[in-house]
């Protein structure tokens, strides 16, 4: 379907939002200083983001206590891994792409942490092992060389009161027994133990 109002350029773009402030260009830094890396030690969780060598995209998210993200330097992260569903997306597309984007959160906090450069996926086990988090070291870990950060502002966060718990929903549980039964075509039993599957898993943490 065609659409009369697509845009195409950014000429159209800065038509419609403007042009950045004279301030703008200078939140943005090459490393980190004093007050990013307080951030990324407060932070529990961070979504990362890859994409192959074709530009297909996927984003990740990642979470541990706060300061589960190693500051090995002012110009470099490491980010360690945990078991999961085993897809392995993200650690394909680092592969096949090394540029990646990451946004770091601090609970409560309107602002997020905007991080982007260059990463590499490496099996050290003396890295591994500071990385130990609830008695288990990381089975690996993503080392990301830093181009970019900077602070992304609170509108986001402030428009959908994300923090605010009065305006959260109800909590959402999610079956997966029940997605994989419809899928595949199987009955509650199946969903049962594939729910019980998972619940153990989670317990294990």
């Amino acid at each position: 379907m065609s659409d009369d109002y697509r845009i195409d350029s950014m000429k159209d773009v800065r038509s419609i939002l403007g042009e950045p402030s004279e301030l703008t260009p200078l939140k943005v830094f090459p490393t980190l200083d004093e007050t990013t890396r307080r951030f990324v030690e407060l932070s529990p969780f961070l979504v990362l983001s890859t994409a192959d060598r074709s530009g297909n995209q996927d984003v990740s998210p990642k979470g541990d206590p706060p300061g589960f993200v190693w500051i090995e330097n002012d110009r470099t992260i490491v980010i360690p891994d945990r078991a999961g569903n085993r897809l392995v997306l993200g650690h394909q597309n680092i592969l096949e792409n090394p540029h990646v984007g990451v946004l770091f959160f601090v609970p409560g906090t309107p602002e997020t942490l905007r991080v982007s450069g260059k990463a590499e996926l490496t099996c050290d086990p003396r890295l591994l092992n500071q990385l130990t988090v609830r008695g288990k070291p990381a089975p690996l870990a993503i080392r990301v060389s830093i181009d970019e950060v900077f602070y992304h502002c609170p509108k986001a966060f402030l428009r959908s009161e994300l923090w605010n718990p009065e305006s959260w929903p109800e909590q959402q549980r999610i079956s997966m027994g029940k997605v994989l039964a419809r899928r595949l075509g199987k009955d509650q039993d199946f969903a049962a133990e594939v729910d019980a599957r998972i619940g153990r898993s989670r317990r294990e943490l």
